[in-house]
């Protein structure tokens, strides 16, 4: 592309150079031609004038009168009537350029001058009209070669961000070229650019989340199916089954809730539910494991609120704060539910350490973690929390109690019917 600017350009350039210097030369040669002609006329009538002035006073005339007198650099024949032929110079050879005049008393004046004279002016001013020529030549080369980079530039630029993009690095460039298309396609290239960075940073962080999120109930359902496989009665086999396809449908939970906050973390599926259920479902699944550690884990607080949310990411932020305490706390950990207007709270606390003071402001964002974890699950809870309207805090850092605050099925009082606040 930029040797056929160049060549285009050029090629522009010597056709007006043409078309135009042809026009040049021949108005040119033309003009020299009139002017050498005017030039040998007006030589030939101020001889003629000075020969009758000099007939009329009776003074002599002679060549170096003439010639003195008239300062002729040109060869001149004055014939007077009844004399013999004056010369005035030296007669040039080949073709000349020739002017004639008449005089008042007969006498005839013929100036001649050689046409080499007007062939060297010409020959000058076609140099002159060269040299200009080459001038604008090299001149539209140079401009040819500036345009032909302010232009392929940029487009190299461009093939390199897509080749970018294509190879999966999504950084925007927001460089511009002061080219009004070229501006537009870098535009669509960075907006394609974010948007790919956005959908990387999205699946990327669902299988961080994934991860983390999918680790515990694993775990459980592993060691669900341990326990099958290790009982001999078929009751124990029958309940053990059972808990484990409770388990199953909480992992498959999970999952969509996962999908579903990857796709949009606004969309919601809030419902009424018991919140005991939740909670004792909850105890029961990670008491072996406190019970491994020689800790234990309780409830106490009001009983038999319905709390408005999703069950399953209510079952998911729950497990969270107790796997947090479970890691990093200590002694036992208490799930504490209570009502402040028109929220279900339940909080979670332990007798451990609790929360460096350098971490309580930041504790809830991603890679932020007191110790060697992922520092994603508290923030993966919070968001859960979030979706559904509800908000995760940590209202204290030392002893450490989190709290969960969810909207609250009240009855009316007027009808008796159950009615959902507007959270």
């Amino acid at each position: 592309m930029r040797r056929r600017l160049i060549n285009s350009t050029l090629a522009v350039v010597l056709v007006v150079i043409g078309v135009f210097g042809l026009s040049l030369v021949i108005v040119e040669t033309r003009t020299i031609s009139s002017s050498a002609q005017e030039s040998v006329d007006l030589e030939a009538l101020r001889i003629v004038s000075i020969v009758d002035s000099r007939l009329i006073g009776g003074e002599p005339v002679n060549p170096n009168i003439l010639s003195e007198q008239s300062g002729a650099k040109r060869y001149a024949q004055i014939h007077i009537p009844g004399r013999d032929t004056i010369e005035i110079g030296t007669r040039p050879e080949g073709d000349v350029t020739r002017g004639l005049a008449k005089g008042e008393r007969g006498e005839r004046v013929v100036v001649e001058e050689s046409r080499s004279v007007v062939t060297a002016e010409v020959g000058r001013t076609l140099m002159i009209i060269g040299a200009v020529a080459l001038l604008a030549v090299v001149a539209a080369v140079l401009l040819a070669v500036r345009q032909a980079n302010k232009l392929t530039s940029p487009l190299t630029d461009l093939a390199e961000t897509a080749e970018r993009l294509g190879s999966g690095d999504p950084r925007p460039r927001h460089k511009r070229y002061g080219v009004p298309e070229l501006d537009r396609v870098a535009d669509v290239l960075d907006a394609s650019a974010e948007r790919i960075a956005r959908m990387l940073t999205a699946e990327r962080r669902l299988a961080a989340d994934a991860s983390h999120q999918l680790r515990t109930p694993l775990t459980a359902l592993s060691m669900r199916l341990e326990e099958v496989a290790l009982a001999d009665d078929l009751d124990t086999v029958k309940e053990e089954a059972t808990i484990a396809l409770t388990q199953v449908e909480r992992l498959t939970d999970v999952v969509q809730r996962l999908l579903t906050n990857s796709r949009d973390p606004r969309t919601g599926s809030a419902v009424a539910f018991d919140l005991d259920e939740v909670i004792k479902q909850q105890i029961e699944e990670w008491r072996p494991a406190y019970r491994s550690a020689g800790r234990a884990i309780v409830h106490s607080g009001k009983q038999g609120m319905r709390a408005v949310g999703t069950p399953g990411a209510v079952a998911q932020v729950l497990a969270a704060l107790i796997e947090n305490s479970l890691m990093h706390g200590g002694g036992t950990v208490a799930l504490r539910t209570r009502v402040t207007g028109n929220q279900s709270v339940i909080e979670v606390t332990d007798e451990g350490p609790g929360v460096p003071a350098d971490l309580g402001a930041r504790i809830f964002e991603r890679t932020v973690s007191g110790r060697s974890s992922t520092g994603i699950g508290l923030a993966v809870a919070r968001d859960l929390a979030e979706a559904d309207g509800g908000r995760l805090e940590l209202v204290q850092q030392q002893p450490p109690v989190f709290a969960l605050f969810l909207g609250r099925e009240v009855h009316s009082v007027a009808d008796g019917q159950r009615e959902r606040p507007v959270r």
